[in-house]
């Protein structure tokens, strides 16, 4: 199974770098130029317009899972980097894996450091303030 995960993941990878590239948006602007064009010779047709349905259906669709695939990896490796600078730092280790709390825990937490950050910009303007004054 892990040759498989390997495989898919490999190529997700690719495929979420070829498609991002601007070449490969100028192809697929192309692609619908030439479908676009070509309709007069084909009448406006229900097929002519089924073809770029269809397949414009069937690229989104398989899209959707190579992309969240390489996105899934990517914000666990964010993650994981995260969670070794706070290990290896002064920084509450309370933090390493707080992606896996619920929506109700993270705005708690998030509040929590919110009110920290106010309350430690309050005392670094009492301090440039002092520091002024002197």
């Amino acid at each position: 199974m892990s040759n498989k995960s390997n495989f898919f993941s490999s190529f997700a990878t690719t495929v979420a770098e070829l498609s991002g590239r601007p070449f490969t948006f100028v192809a697929a602007l192309m692609l619908v130029l030439v479908w676009a064009v070509s309709g007069p010779f084909f009448d406006y047709s229900e097929t002519w317009q089924l073809v770029i349905n269809t397949t414009t259906t069937i690229i989104t669709f398989l899209m959707v899972f190579v992309l969240q695939n390489s996105q899934n990896r990517d914000g666990k490796a964010l993650q994981a980097k995260l969670d070794e600078l706070i290990l290896t730092s002064q920084a509450a280790n309370k933090f390493v894996g707080i992606e896996k709390l619920d929506e109700g825990e993270l705005r708690e937490m998030s509040k929590t450091l919110a009110e920290k950050a106010e309350h430690m910009e309050e005392k670094a303007e009492e301090r440039s303030a002092a520091e002024t004054s002197i």
